[in-house]
């Protein structure tokens, strides 16, 4: 079956779930492991595929966020152009922030992409245009039809943004773009040496990673009706990507959207049960047991699993 097919009927269930009276918790924290699975997918593409450690998902997420909340106070933009704004000033950054620190391997990429977070940060604490380090309080508009809260249209615009980030991946998993991704996480002096363009690759991937991180950023200051650099910025949001797609598997498109679901449901039902506090240990003890138990994490598993079988 095409991907298309499954894909369409996912977001018609999201937008079906959307309308009808289910408990308005549900949206609330569906919305929060939908946005997982985004920022996971778009993680893997870069870290997954090419290879490259990317600690800075928080730098990404953040600006985008911040970039919805300035068109929406400046022009009073829709959604939608909140988010393609995101996507596109963020898709920018990661092209910047991949020139910059691409040349740079392993730990030393990792730190520089964290040290992007802390620039963006310390860039929002000072503009008081958006409120500074205490944050700008913002005003939901009017809902749009037939959604009954504006709640449950986010949690549509963003399972179908889950649905299309997937779609992405999937397309650069199976094209040349993913062959040549593949190649140079396995030995990029290798890829060069076959005539594979590492630079440009890396590049794509870093750009359109980025892209995806903005976007799923873009809803959040209206989801929340508030925005402050602490939360926008908070390195959590680069943990969590980070770890679902490892919990899920880097190999296969599917393993960051498994990991999502997997992550960001415990951690909600950690929240309603325990405590939010408890988040950051869920997140640790799943990737020691993962790492230890499973390292291709649980698409891995279930290839081991079904050899053993057969």
């Amino acid at each position: 079956m095409r991907f298309w097919i499954p894909a369409v009927v996912a977001v018609l269930i999201a937008i079906g779930l959307a309308l009808s009276p289910v408990n308005e918790y549900f949206f609330y924290a569906a919305y929060i492991v939908l946005t997982f699975v985004v920022l996971a997918t778009a993680w893997n593409i870069l870290g997954g595929y090419a290879g490259y450690v990317n600690f800075g998902t928080a730098a990404f997420f953040g600006l985008g966020s911040y970039t919805a909340t300035v068109l929406f106070k400046w022009l009073g933009a829709p959604l939608a152009l909140q988010i393609a704004a995101a996507a596109l000033v963020c898709g920018l950054l990661g092209f910047g922030v991949g020139l910059l620190t691409l040349r740079l391997r392993g730990i030393f990429f990792a730190i520089a992409t964290v040290a992007v977070i802390f620039i963006m940060e310390t860039l929002m604490v000072n503009w008081r245009y958006v409120g500074g380090a205490t944050g700008l309080q913002l005003l939901r508009p009017e809902v749009m039809a037939p959604f009954e809260s504006y709640t449950r249209m986010l949690f549509a615009v963003m399972a179908a943004m889950a649905v299309g980030a997937a779609a992405l991946a999937r397309y650069v998993q199976v094209s040349w773009i993913g062959r040549g991704l593949r190649a140079l996480r396995d030995s990029e002096e290798a890829a060069e040496c076959a005539g594979v363009p590492t630079l440009k690759l890396k590049l794509f991937a870093c750009t359109l990673s980025g892209a995806l991180m903005g976007a799923a950023g873009a809803p959040m200051p209206m989801y929340l009706s508030f925005i402050e650099p602490a939360s926008s910025f908070n390195l959590t949001w680069s943990v969590n990507a980070l770890a679902a797609a490892m919990i899920g598997g880097t190999i296969h498109w599917l393993g960051p959207v498994i990991g999502a679901v997997i992550l960001g449901t415990l951690q909600q039902v950690v929240t309603v049960t325990i405590s939010s506090e408890v988040n950051v240990l869920v997140v640790g003890v799943l990737l020691v047991l993962f790492v230890v138990a499973a390292p291709e994490g649980v698409l891995g598993l279930i290839r081991k699993i079904m050899a053993r079988v057969r």
